[in-house]
């Protein structure tokens, strides 16, 4: 009898193991409720973000303001991206872009993007599709390539490209190119078809903190074939070099 007894214990102990967990599972609830490290995380958050790359007077022959930003709100996986620039000279804006977007990862490092774009400034305004791609090159050269498509039968395309050279932990060097093609010419907007203009700089700026960095550079803009002679007709400048001081903040 002592021994039956000895040679079931093991097979009862071996029982109360595999059954404690499940009566307690049921007596509790589902295995979200048993979980021992509290409830579920949020695998999807809402984010949102703002930065203003420029914020920056322009002096040369021509001064004005310039700025350029965007801000966004969503998860990784889904985003609503707002896009703004644009410059003031002589009281005059011009260059006004506004673009709405939904962008979507496809990769580690680019973005595929797709919405609305509006020219608004002091000429006629015009609406466009966007669809384009935005992200991380090789060695983190930042990379844009977006095409338009308006319902008047324009067609344009824009390049742009930066990069951020760390000097130091707080002093960055970065150059930056923005070059638009457009398909036919818009007097309407002092544009013409093909290569129209191209904006590049070198900015040298100091992170105070890296949400707030003021910086100086140099900046250089020029129109190309008829989009040069419409800007001389109009008695401005199809070439301007200019010096420029302003700020990087973001939130």
């Amino acid at each position: 009898m002592k021994r039956s007894l000895f040679a079931t214990l093991p097979f009862g102990l071996v029982l109360l193991m595999v059954v404690s967990p499940v009566q307690a599972q049921m007596t509790m609830g589902g295995p979200s409720d048993a979980a021992p490290f509290g409830a579920p995380v949020d695998d999807a958050p809402v984010f949102y973000h703002l930065l203003f790359d420029q914020l920056e007077g322009r002096f040369g022959r021509d001064a004005g303001f310039r700025w350029e930003g965007e801000g966004w709100a969503g998860t990784d996986m889904n985003r609503v991206v707002l896009k703004t620039e644009g410059t003031v000279s002589n009281g005059v804006m011009e260059e006004g872009y506004q673009q709405l977007l939904y962008a979507r990862p496809i990769s580690t490092y680019f973005n595929l993007q797709g919405g609305l774009r509006y020219d608004l400034d002091s000429a006629p305004g015009r609406g466009w599709a966007a669809f384009g791609i935005e992200g991380l090159a090789p060695l983190f050269f930042h990379v844009s390539a977006t095409g338009y498509a308006s319902d008047q039968g324009h067609w344009a395309a824009r390049l742009e490209g930066n990069y951020d050279l760390m000097l130091t932990q707080t002093l960055i060097l970065q150059p930056q190119l923005e070059m638009n093609f457009y398909s036919k010419d818009d007097p309407s907007r002092a544009l013409g078809a093909g290569l129209s203009d191209l904006d590049t700089g070198l900015r040298l700026r100091y992170e105070i903190t890296r949400k707030f960095a003021p910086y100086i550079g140099v900046t250089y803009e020029t129109k190309f074939g008829d989009t040069a002679r419409l800007a001389r007709l109009a008695g401005g400048h199809a070439s301007d070099l200019r010096f420029s001081a302003g700020l990087r903040i973001w939130f």
